[in-house]
């Protein structure tokens, strides 16, 4: 089963930097990491108006799907918005590609609750952390962002604050005890 860790915070708080070290350090060991970004958006769509899958979306197709070389995208076109549900396909899809981490950006409203989900929170003051922190059930693995700058490593924290870019090892280290458990 693949292990999700969702990374949760603000906007600006240091979600996308942190996933982005985590999956270039655990690739570099032989991991295999997915990510999933959450996009707020409601009018957003990846797909590019007058190129031939919009035009096939907008004909009526629900599937819509490229290939190149290097990539394939496969678009599905949704009437419903429902966050839980997109995200539960999602992993569903991630679970036939045999990977072994799969990074969430953002969802905190599906995911803040969940136990089976593991948490790192990004913040961007003390301020920030504590209301992000009130809504989020454990468990929570560490705080990172850029409250690590504001905090100093004396101040009690029930959770360890990590600096991913001076202290991303630390960080890494969390998260391949929990992969090598599963």
């Amino acid at each position: 089963m693949v292990l999700v860790i969702a990374v949760v915070g603000s906007k600006d708080s240091g979600k996308t930097t942190t996933i982005e070290y985590l999956t270039r350090q655990l690739v570099k060991e032989g991991f295999k990491v997915g990510s999933i970004k959450h996009i707020h958006d409601p009018d957003f769509t990846i797909d590019t108006p007058t190129k031939d899958t919009f035009r096939f979306a907008q004909a009526g197709a629900k599937i819509i799907a490229s290939s190149a070389a290097g990539e394939i995208a496969i678009l599905k076109k949704v009437n419903e918005h429902s966050e839980s549900s997109h995200l539960r396909e999602i992993l569903d899809f991630t679970e036939k590609e045999n990977l072994d981490v799969v990074f969430l950006e953002g969802f905190h409203s599906t995911i803040a609750e969940r136990n089976d989900i593991h948490k790192i929170v990004t913040a961007k003051s003390q301020e920030d952390l504590e209301k992000t922190l009130r809504g989020t059930a454990p468990p929570i693995l560490a705080a990172s962002g850029l409250i690590a700058n504001q905090m100093s490593k004396s101040q009690n924290s029930d959770i360890p604050v990590i600096d991913v870019l001076s202290e991303g090892e630390a960080l890494l280290k969390l998260v391949k005890e929990i992969l090598l458990r599963k």
